[in-house]
Formats: structure tokens, sequence, C-alpha cells
């Protein structure tokens, strides 16, 4: 007990020793990451939403069992484990996650023995979404503390029977005592999909932009400081309409307005780096976008880096789709992969006062 608590100790001075900057040696800078990972269908083995869930239990197509279960929650927490660096020794913050069946599948996933030691908390609500599957949030305590969560259905009257994931709000305090605190929100997301061609349903992600719009504004209203994240699978890249126009996230951080997001993932998409891929070509549907006062510092954190997390484990290394991320199912096979998403990560800096 006490060996564990000395490695959270040092872990939490680590974070906030991570650099003292040349010509500031009064100032500290401390470093938290926010991440997102679609977990690809992390359903459990029983089926209780009838047709939709059968696939994803032993009697269904998947003979989704136990073992291949408990294995993909091992593989899970393996790459969230992973997700450390030296000025973030801890691992995220927070990181939000798509395509959850239930509360359920997040307690096993915090529990599993690769991240136990993290005691990692879970925001969750039931989405009306037809197949089950939700949105999350999970947070480290020690780096983050959750003061509201409010979720917001998608309405689209043009079809009133349209079901998908709500979009979930969670206002929180990011920081520790030793940093202090700053007021973030955090938007979690899976927008609707391409299920009909893209064009086709640009219009519904256009939709779920404008909810975040909404959302965001409700925020600035009640606390003009606040630092905003909007984070999801989008299933549209930085450049498309729903994201570079109705959200109006910037690829050039020198132009971000206040009020106003800033995308740090349109940059890597033109470099040729994804978080999924699609016939070949890569995609960056996981995004993670920052508003105005997370750009200049105004909330008391700012923008530092960007990442997606591309691990060599993470992906496919021989036959037809090398290269691509290594799934759970390829071709109808349980090949015992993660997702057919990668995570992304940004980091934020703080300066703390030198005691």
């Amino acid at each position: 007990m006490f060996r564990r608590f000395s490695a959270i100790a040092i872990a939490l001075l680590l974070t906030v020793c991570a650099c003292i900057p040349a010509g500031a040696q009064d100032k500290k800078v401390a470093t938290f990451g926010v991440a997102f990972y679609n977990l690809e269908n992390l359903f459990d083995t029983i089926n209780n939403n009838g047709k939709y869930d059968l696939e994803f239990s032993p009697a269904g197509s998947r003979k989704w069992d136990g073992n291949k279960y408990w294995s993909k929650i091992k593989n899970l927490s393996y790459a969230i484990s992973q997700m450390t660096t030296k000025t973030t020794p801890l691992g995220p913050a927070v990181i939000g996650v798509s395509e959850i069946e239930n509360i359920t599948v997040l307690q096993d996933l915090v529990k599993a023995e690769a991240i136990r030691d993290r005691n990692l908390q879970i925001v969750h609500h039931d989405s009306p979404d037809r197949r089950g599957v939700d949105v999350g949030l999970l947070y480290n305590p020690l780096l983050f503390r959750v003061l509201t969560v409010k979720n917001y259905k998608l309405e689209v009257p043009e079809l009133p029977n349209f079901l998908t994931r709500d979009q979930m709000c969670v206002v929180g305090l990011m920081g520790n005592k030793q940093t202090g605190y700053s007021r973030v929100a955090i938007i979690v997301n899976h927008w609707p999909s391409r299920r009909g061609g893209e064009a086709e349903s640009s219009w519904l992600r256009e939709a779920a932009a404008a909810l975040n719009v909404k959302i965001a504004e409700d925020l600035l209203a009640q606390d003009p400081n606040i630092g905003i994240i909007t984070m999801g699978d989008m299933n549209d890249d930085p450049y498309n309409k729903s994201v570079s126009k109705i959200l109006g996230a910037v690829k050039d951080i020198k132009k971000t307005t206040s009020p106003g997001w800033y995308n740090p993932f349109w940059e890597k998409l033109d470099k040729g780096i994804g978080s999924y891929i699609y016939r070949g070509g890569w995609n960056l549907f996981d995004q993670i976008i920052v508003n105005s006062n997370l750009v200049d510092g105004k909330c008391g954190l700012k923008f530092h880096a960007a990442e997606v997390f591309n691990k060599t484990f993470l992906l496919q290394h021989d036959g037809q789709y090398k290269g691509y991320p290594l799934r759970t199912f390829s071709g109808g096979a349980w090949t015992n992969g993660y997702s057919d998403h990668l995570p992304t990560e940004i980091f934020l800096i703080k300066e703390v006062n030198k005691q």
C-alpha cells in the first residue's frame, strides 16, 4: 500500500514539475492529457436489445462469448495503460469513449489489471440509439473533478423517429492542489454515421455540429472564461462542412477567433495521419477540438500539442490489411484486436507558481 501511494505521489510531482521554461525560473508547468477512444462495439455477451444485440451474443453471428469479451477488455485496457508520457505519467486526465453498450462494460474496463491502479471513474448515460451504443467519460480523480453532467438529445424535426447517441457535456475542474484548478467543459460526441452515403447523410452531422454550437453558447453565457473541449467520433473529417463550417473549427491556430474553435487534427490529416481507414485511405474522424479560451489560456489551461496514438501494437502487421488498425473482427473472423479506430489525445499546460 505504501509503495503504491509513493508511486502516485512521485507521478503527481512529475506532472507538476514537467518542465521549467528557460527564463521563467519562478514557474513550473503542469501537463494534462485529454484523450478520446472509439472502443468499437464494446458489448457484453447478453442479448438485451433484440435483433440489434443478437450479433454480440453467443448465439449471434460473431459467437460473442466470455473469452472474446474479456480478451477485448484486456486489449483495450492495455492500450489505455500505454497512453503515458514523461509529462503525463498517470496517463490522460480524462478519456472520452464511444461505442459502449452500457455502464457495465466500462466498469469491467476500469477494473482490468492494466489500469486498475489508476482508479478511473466513470460518467455514463444510456442514449436512445437504436443499436444501444452510448458515449461516456473516464477520468482520473487525482486530475479531474466532475461538477455537473448534462446530456443533450439530437432532435431532427424532419425525422421524428430518428434515434442516435446523445451528446454528453461534463463540466469539471482540471488540476489538483499542487497545480490549482481550471474550469473546463467536455462535450463527448458520436455523430450520425455516413450510412446511405457521405453527402446524403451530411445534414445529420451538420445538425449534430449545430447542437455543439448551442451547448457552447450556453456554457459561455454562464462562464465567459470556461475552457471547452468537444471530442468524439464525428464521422466527418476536419475539413468537412459539419466541423469546419457549422462548428467553425479552424486549421490555423493563429486564426482562432473569440469565441471560436481550433482543430489541431486538421494539419495531422493534411500530413496523411489518420485515426480510421476506409478502402486504403485515412480519415481522421476522432477529433478533439478546443475553444479560444484554451488557445489563449484565458481559463488557466492552454493547448500545447496533439497526437494520434498510432503505436505499432495497435496496427495489423501483415496480410491484406497491413497497416490498418487491428480491430476485433476482420472479414467476419475474430482477430483478437483492439478497435477499428485509433485513440487521439491533446495536451494542455498550466503554469504553476513556484512555492
